[in-house]
């Protein structure tokens, strides 16, 4: 205890932390409209999109790399969605032809025209988010601020359109709400949260954020809003929880972050499972 509290004494510590929360609440709010309606997958596509214009943006060593991948991201998703909705190149496919063919020219261009000298080091830590959270500058911490609070004030005032569409699109279009907007909407926003945890648990390991917090409150209860009020509490504290071990034990943040939500959602197993042997 006496040296978690010696820890949080430094600034580096506090943003991990500040960010951290943020990024996983922001996960697990969409996460649960992606597991619905089974675009879980899109996540992961995003994710090697977003490493593929990171690596181009190193090798133009742009200042700030985050003006060119947000935007990049965010097309890409729109285009994935497009992409899903065409009956030559079913949704499945185009997410592997996109995540794939990013993957393979972002890490083949830095192989190229990188000029860093620890290449394997950099594509690791970008990959499985190693140390980066440990080294945000305040201007990167205020962008996660000002980006999370917008994600959860759309997602606030989107939340009546986002549930239908989850749900039933037919019903939702002949009540009126613009479903093809919706999606494009949930896309986007979906595209900034791949792009804000890279810096938390890398790119490969972004999915987990979205997936494992959604899919452990199922496990407990039934309707939209509570499921998406327990991921979220849950996403938090596994993010926090993550955070803290990686410190003490010296294990990569990413990596720790994802066990630990892998320890949470087995918990809950175990408990909706001993709760429905209770009811009989």
């Amino acid at each position: 205890m006496a040296m978690l509290i010696s820890y949080l004494q430094f600034p580096f510590v506090q943003y991990a932390l500040i960010v951290g929360v943020l990024i996983a609440l922001c996960s697990s709010l969409l996460g649960v409209t992606l597991v619905l309606k089974r675009f879980s997958f899109i996540g992961d596509g995003l994710s090697h999109v977003a490493f593929g214009a990171m690596a181009i943006a190193g090798i133009l060593h742009l200042s700030n790399d985050m003006l060119f991948v947000m935007p990049v991201t965010v097309i890409c998703a729109i285009l994935l969605l497009r992409a899903g909705q065409n009956a030559r190149i079913k949704g499945d496919a185009a997410i592997a032809m996109i995540s794939v063919g990013a993957l393979a020219v972002g890490y083949l261009l830095l192989n190229l025209f990188s000029t860093s000298t620890n290449l394997s080091g950099d594509v690791c830590s970008t990959l499985f988010g190693s140390t980066s959270i440990l080294t945000l500058t305040m201007t990167e911490v205020w962008l996660c601020v000002i980006l999370s609070i917008l994600v959860v004030a759309i997602f606030l005032l989107f939340y009546n359109r986002i549930f239908a569409v989850t749900f039933d699109e037919d019903f939702a279009r002949a009540s009126g709400t613009r479903v093809e907007a919706c999606n494009l909407l949930i896309a986007a926003v979906i595209a900034v949260i791949i792009v804000l945890a890279m810096n938390l648990v890398g790119s490969l390991l972004i999915s987990a954020l979205i997936i494992f917090p959604a899919m452990s409150a199922m496990r407990l209860f039934r309707s939209f809003k509570a499921v998406t009020v327990c991921s979220a509490a849950l996403s938090v504290c596994c993010a926090l929880l993550g955070i803290l071990i990686s410190i003490l034990a010296g294990t990569p943040v990413g990596s720790t972050i994802v066990a630990v939500d892998i320890a949470a959602f087995l918990i809950f197993c175990v408990i909706a499972k001993l709760q429905g042997g209770m009811k009989q």
